[in-house]
């Protein structure tokens, strides 16, 4: 019965992509361990190649460490019942999505988390790394303007719900495709949703926008993660002329499903 329960809740978490424990062979870039928590950082080889950028997300990842491994010794303090199967279960996994005009790195950081609750949790952001400065950026230098509710914020808007109601008719959900879940799609850049440049069919380029969403931002949790696509000539009349120079091509085939 143990066994069936443990394959099923494995199922369960693969299907909305979540992971319950890191692969067997592989050795976290750091960890904190004790009977209060497990929690590890892992770095994909591509990214540990850029040093600076390696450096960068490290540092981060071992505050997030920090963070949760001093909020679990104190949930054990006063709820030590709950820890009599074990600790908290933490794991953060970096990896580069795309380079673009070998300038622009855009960083998938995808977050599991397991405090004993009902079921795991999971969350993912992003961050777009500028080579030639070796500094976090935003999407703003490739825009003329990106003003919370100003046009080009709601023209990404209408394209991201666009485009996760169609992958909600995908997936046969169409029904959860209210107006009440696209409520915390803002037109901002802080609310509308953690973006990454998108890979091209045209060497060096960006086909566009992929907006990345954790379980409950869109939908219900049963539904997993979602990410829309917002292809660059939708946003054509809103480019600076770096805008213009990095974007062009079609979104490959297939990443759709890579990028779930």
């Amino acid at each position: 019965m143990k066994l069936v329960l443990k394959l099923s809740v494995a199922l369960l978490l693969s299907t909305i992509g979540l992971s319950p424990s890191h692969s067997a062979d592989s050795k976290p870039d750091a960890v904190v361990k004790n009977k209060s928590i497990e929690a590890r950082i892992f770095l994909d080889d591509k990214l540990k190649a850029d040093t600076a950028l390696a450096a960068d997300c490290l540092a981060e990842g071992r505050k997030w460490l920090d963070k949760n491994a001093a909020e679990a010794a104190a949930s054990r303090k006063q709820d030590p019942q709950f820890f009599k199967d074990g600790g908290w279960d933490f794991e953060r996994k970096y990896s580069i999505r795309s380079v673009v005009a070998d300038r622009y790195v855009s960083v998938m950081r995808n977050d599991y988390m397991d405090t004993h609750g009902a079921h795991p949790n999971s969350d993912v952001n992003t961050i777009l790394w500028d080579k030639t400065d070796g500094k976090r950026i935003s999407i703003r230098p490739f825009f003329t303007e990106t003003a919370d509710n100003g046009p080009t914020m709601k023209a990404m808007v209408k394209a991201v719900i666009g485009s996760l109601r169609s992958e909600k008719k995908k997936r046969d959900t169409s029904e959860t495709a209210t107006e009440e879940w696209f409520k915390s799609v803002e037109p901002s850049l802080l609310k509308i949703g953690a973006v990454t440049l998108a890979p091209s069919t045209e060497a060096g380029k960006s086909s566009g926008l992929t907006f990345h969403y954790p379980p409950y931002a869109v939908g219900p949790y049963a539904e997993g993660e979602y990410v829309a696509f917002v292809p660059w000539d939708a946003l054509k009349p809103y480019l600076t002329a770096e805008g213009a120079r990095i974007f062009g091509g079609a979104r490959p085939k297939g990443d759709a499903d890579e990028s779930q």
